[in-house]
């Protein structure tokens, strides 16, 4: 009898550490996903050929926190990412704790055809998205963020200012560190005025 309680005592013990672990697990994951400031974009968000600490997200996270502007900064950016895709992709990457939506649109609309992408050697063949679609696509994101008032940022004017130096060299023209590090400059003061207001 005694051993059988003991056996029920284990049991009870084990069920009460793996349900603890899973709402620490959840707990995690909520805070994870709580990000004040959402980089939505494409390769020139994720950072290819850069590590993640390299790309603007980061990057910017780190210059806001020199200024004692302790947010999130998330990088949700995906490598051949369309605008359709971006805008399929807004309720998963945004929450309640949002406050800035920096939006990267880049090249991808246009492109009939990515030929690799980071981290893997699939192909993604796919039309040409029409420049008024890309523009629909773009006015829908702004227009979802607006009514969770959340305000929007271009980064793509600034990646598409970048001279030779501040690119990879690579054929599509992928910003480098010092380049990623540019477009957070820029977007700095725009996300500051965006928190504040």
């Amino acid at each position: 009898m005694q051993s059988y309680n003991g056996a029920q005592s284990i049991r009870a013990r084990m069920n009460l550490s793996a349900l603890a672990f899973v709402a620490l697990a959840a707990l995690g994951s909520e805070a994870a996903c709580a990000a004040e400031v959402v980089c939505l974009g494409a390769s020139g968000t994720q950072g290819y050929g850069l590590s993640s600490n390299e790309a603007f997200p980061a990057q910017l996270e780190t210059m806001l926190r020199a200024k004692g502007i302790n947010v999130t900064v998330s990088n949700a950016g995906i490598s051949g990412d369309t605008t359709a895709g971006m805008l399929a992709r807004f309720d998963s990457v945004v929450d309640s704790s949002t406050r800035v939506l920096v939006l990267q649109r880049g090249s991808n609309d246009s492109r009939d055809k990515i030929e690799k992408i980071k981290h893997g050697d699939a192909v993604v063949s796919r039309d040409k998205i029409a420049p008024a679609e890309t523009k629909a696509n773009i006015d829908q994101i702004r227009a979802k963020a607006a009514a969770r008032h959340i305000k929007m940022i271009d980064a793509q004017r600034f990646i598409a200012a970048l001279p030779d130096s501040a690119r990879l060299g690579d054929a599509i023209g992928h910003p480098n560190a010092e380049g990623d590090r540019i477009v957070a400059a820029a977007l700095l003061p725009l996300v500051i005025a965006a928190l504040r207001n």
